[in-house]
């Protein structure tokens, strides 16, 4: 009885932090579309901490374009790769383009076409446009070894790509 005492108190707070979670997201990105750049990063900083992969993107977004922050496109490909390594699709084409630009990263084609393929795979627009614009600057070679990586890193499940 005990035992499924704890396990109903550990559910029921699962869904608690869940619900607080979505609540704080909310809270952040209403502030991020009212310009009150200050509260969205007290609200999502925590909860990127924690692992929450929208937060991360969102300030990967921030860090990206000094919005409330320092523009530092180091640590905003710190955020898009954390949330990239859970699947989190935006944040997979938003690593890519900063692979792609070389923004935070060294610039490299084959990475910004990995990230793109794997987005635009699993249905995000800003992934296919990567992949058309990032095609054009490579080679039949390259693109093959991008594609054949992309595949290598979904295998691994996103983990050291």
């Amino acid at each position: 009885m005990k035992k499924l005492l704890i396990a109903l108190v550990i559910i029921v707070s699962m869904g608690t932090a869940g619900s607080v979670c979505a609540a704080d997201f909310a809270k952040g990105w209403s502030a991020y579309k009212a310009g009150d750049y200050a509260t969205a990063l007290r609200a999502w900083t925590p909860l990127a901490e924690q692992g929450h992969a929208p937060a991360q993107t969102s300030l990967g977004v921030m860090y990206g374009k000094g919005q409330g922050v320092r523009q530092n496109h180091k640590t905003a490909v710190k955020w898009y790769r954390l949330a990239a390594e859970q699947g989190y699709i935006a944040a997979q084409a938003s690593l890519g383009v900063m692979y792609g630009t070389g923004q935070g990263v060294r610039q490299d084609n084959l990475y910004a076409h990995m990230w793109g393929n794997i987005a635009a795979s699993n249905g995000n627009v800003g992934g296919r446009k990567l992949l058309d614009l990032i095609v054009n600057q490579m080679t039949p070679d390259q693109i093959g070894l991008a594609q054949k990586i992309a595949q290598r890193c979904i295998r691994k499940k996103f983990k050291g790509c």
